[in-house]
């Protein structure tokens, strides 16, 4: 039984503290028979404020168990700026009600970082290293892009400074604002190439504006990535053929992928690259090229591939169901084609590639059983002849695309 009673307050709170707050907010503050919030927050309320203080704990799990304790009497979080712009208050509503909460947001930082520099929130890639990965800025990183980043904390600046230079991105413009809307705001400026800045405040956030090296190649979101933005052995699903094949997978964002067999993990990396909240598993039994799929995750920006070290069908047990499944390579295994159909829900999606005669007939028999197109993929690339040109085949392809319609 859930009380639909709203005893939970999450109230934003920005750098100039209490003085800050709407009536309603600061009411909701000042009922509050507990507080919660970071040691931060809770030294803005007054120093003789006698309420029980929950600070936030590491793992933060033990926190919002402390809160889900006191279900029904009046909690109120001090959040910082907009709850719901990768906020608590978020976190909070994947534990509690949204009915049994109260949520009054104050302005973010990305709109008070827009509010000083002039640009349009709208058109400005975001992105928060708050307890994430580096990397996952690689993916909104190309020319004339304006970033916003939430840091985690002082050092975050620099680290952003290096991925920038390490891509080609050196004279980029980084503007960082510390401690926006208190007493001590202040913003500090340089380039990403010459980023020698010292002391930075824990909580700031950094602008960028994003201009490219001379050299540089950028690379697009959509699939199709060049070959060579990959380390690989050779087990690579070429430029043309990774196309084709995201193209069939139709990546819808929140959709889960399995990318079986997954090589350097290209497939499942760029159906991630596609929108933030796509997700991937990568399945591979080889232990090289697990380590070139993690290698490529972190430096494409999407730091969250899933690697699951094992061979199919045995490792796909107990997997998060997926929308979508692509075998880059051992349809021959027994079952594998069977387990992954079997997998899917309705309207799931199934992609598999082959190149040897044996496996095209695997994946002939189970297009009798399940439907779905056979596509056969041949591409030729120019090659020197000489003091000439000429055309080189590569490897044709059979690949099967099937979407469930029934069990």
């Amino acid at each position: 039984m859930t009380n639909s009673k709203k005893w939970l307050a999450v109230v934003g709170i920005g750098e100039d503290g209490l003085s800050g707050l709407s009536a309603i907010a600061l009411s909701l503050v000042k009922n509050a028979k507990i507080i919660v919030g970071g040691k931060r927050h809770c030294a803005m309320l007054p120093a003789d404020d006698p309420r029980p203080k929950i600070i936030w704990s590491s793992p933060i799990s033990t926190s919002l168990e402390e809160i889900v304790h006191h279900r029904g009497e009046s909690v109120c979080v001090l959040a910082s700026g907009d709850p719901m712009c990768f906020g608590i208050g978020v976190t909070l509503t994947r534990k509690i009600p949204i009915d049994e909460m109260t949520i009054i947001p104050a302005p973010s930082a990305f709109s008070l970082a827009c509010a000083r520099l002039g640009w349009s929130l709208t058109d400005v890639e975001t992105v928060s290293l708050c307890s994430r990965p580096p990397a996952l800025i690689q993916t909104v990183i190309y020319p004339g892009a304006r970033i916003l980043v939430l840091s985690e904390n002082r050092h975050t600046p620099e680290i952003v400074a290096d991925i920038l230079t390490k891509r080609g991105y050196s004279g980029s413009r980084i503007i960082i604002l510390e401690r926006m809307g208190g007493s001590q705001e202040r913003i500090v400026e340089g380039t990403a190439g010459s980023w020698m800045h010292g002391e930075i405040a824990d909580l700031n956030a950094i602008a960028i504006e994003c201009i490219a090296d001379t050299e540089v190649v950028p690379l697009s979101r959509l699939a199709g990535l060049p070959d060579n933005a990959y380390h690989h052995d050779g087990q690579l699903t070429k430029r043309e053929v990774r196309a084709i094949t995201l193209a069939n997978l139709a990546p819808i964002p929140g959709q889960l992928l399995w990318d079986v067999g997954a090589g350097c993990g290209s497939i499942g990396i760029e159906w991630m690259r596609s929108h933030r909240q796509c997700r991937a598993i990568a399945i591979e039994q080889n232990p090289h090229r697990l380590q070139y799929i993690a290698d490529n995750a972190t430096a494409l920006g999407t730091p969250g591939l899933q690697i699951v070290a094992g061979k199919a069908p045995d490792a796909l047990q107990d997997l998060p169901q997926p929308q979508a499944i692509f075998i880059g390579g051992g349809v021959t295994a027994p079952g594998i084609l069977e387990m992954c159909w079997q997998a899917l829900p309705l309207g799931g999606r199934l992609v598999a590639n082959t190149v040897t005669i044996e496996s095209e007939y695997k994946l002939l028999q189970f297009h009798q059983q399940v439907g779905g197109e056979l596509i056969r993929i041949a591409v030729q690339r120019t090659e020197p002849i000489g003091g000439f040109l000429g055309w080189k085949a590569m490897a044709q392809v059979t690949q099967l695309v099937a979407v469930k319609e029934s069990h």
